[in-house]
């Protein structure tokens, strides 16, 4: 199994311990559980890139560790009161209508060629920054940004309303295009 496979199933197995961790109240732990998570994602890229060594089971793990960290850390972060629960709910409604379009369009047409939008790298960007903030504001004492969770919470949902919107006008434009082609 390549090393950026393997770094990927130790994110996935990062996700408990940081649930765990978060629910304990052991913010400091959760902070550095978070950050080398971070870490462990773009390394794992650019092993994956620069040696040559992407597959088939990595473009899928690669997205499924990312996600399955990020779900759970809101989740929880929602469950003992750290975020709003309606963020949470717009997080997680997000990822599901993004999933169930991957699903319907790989039913429908057999393949899916999906890029990432940038609108979604930047709500992924915005989602992790809000929660390494949060982290570092409970695991410091001196709790030096509080006014800038506030502003990334309303930034965050207005990426995830805005990236999820836009996939939804992605696949109908790429549904029409299909269509288009068919009938000609």
């Amino acid at each position: 199994m390549s090393l950026p496979n393997l770094i990927s199933i130790a994110r996935l197995m990062a996700v408990p311990v940081m649930i765990y961790l978060i629910l304990n109240g052991f913010y400091l732990g959760a902070f550095w559980l978070f950050v080398i998570a971070g870490i462990s994602d773009a390394v794992d890229g650019y092993i994956a890139k620069k040696m040559g060594q992407i597959t088939v089971l990595g473009s899928y793990l690669d997205p499924i560790a990312d996600k399955a960290l990020l779900v759970s850390v809101y989740v929880t972060l929602g469950h003992v009161n750290l975020l709003p629960n309606w963020l949470v709910i717009m997080v997680v409604f997000r990822d599901l209508i993004i999933v169930g379009g991957v699903v319907l369009l790989h039913i429908s047409t057999n393949t899916v060629k999906m890029k990432p939008l940038i609108i979604s790298k930047i709500n992924t960007a915005a989602q992790i920054i809000l929660v390494t903030i949060l982290l570092a504001n409970l695991a410091f004492p001196q709790n030096l940004w509080p006014h800038l969770v506030i502003i990334l919470i309303y930034i965050v949902s207005g990426t995830t309303l805005a990236s999820g919107g836009a996939y939804i006008v992605s696949w109908g434009k790429s549904a029409e295009h299909d269509e288009g082609a068919v009938n000609k």
